[in-house]
């Protein structure tokens, strides 16, 4: 009960970004994610899609909404002004996915992919072959 009321506020602070647009700027457009893992192709279900609409310079507006997949990871949002939109996708475990997308028809489906991180580079490691650049060991 504690999530749905926190989702609800959530939601009423966020909206305005969306909610003035839409009766202002034309027509609107009903988006549907699925985020999978690019691995398996399997669902990710609790992600966070952030949705920001983004100016004609380009720069990302005040605001925005932050959407749950459910257990099939999918999450939909009725009500969104065509035009530039930024889309991130945040979920434990996985690399944040960033997008800018250009909402142009009534019914969009956007499907994500998200990727587990990668190791990071270190020069301690070993990694197969010397560099032409790396000091010699002395023999």
């Amino acid at each position: 009960m504690k999530q749905l009321l926190l989702a609800m506020i959530l939601t009423a602070l966020t909206l305005p970004a969306f909610a003035g647009r839409d009766k202002d700027s034309g027509p609107v457009a009903v988006l549907d994610f699925v985020v999978l893992k690019d691995n398996n192709g399997k669902p990710v279900r609790n992600a966070a899609v952030v949705l920001h609409m983004v100016n004609a310079k380009g720069k990302q507006d005040r605001g925005g909404l932050e959407l749950k997949t459910d257990p099939e990871g999918k999450a939909r949002y009725e009500g969104v002004p065509y035009g530039k939109l930024r889309i991130q996708v945040l979920a434990p475990g996985f690399q944040t996915y960033g997008g800018d997308y250009d909402i142009g028809q009534a019914t969009v489906e956007i499907t994500i992919k998200l990727k587990r991180p990668e190791g990071q580079y270190s020069i301690y490691d070993e990694h197969g072959e010397e560099k032409k650049d790396a000091p010699q060991k002395p023999q």
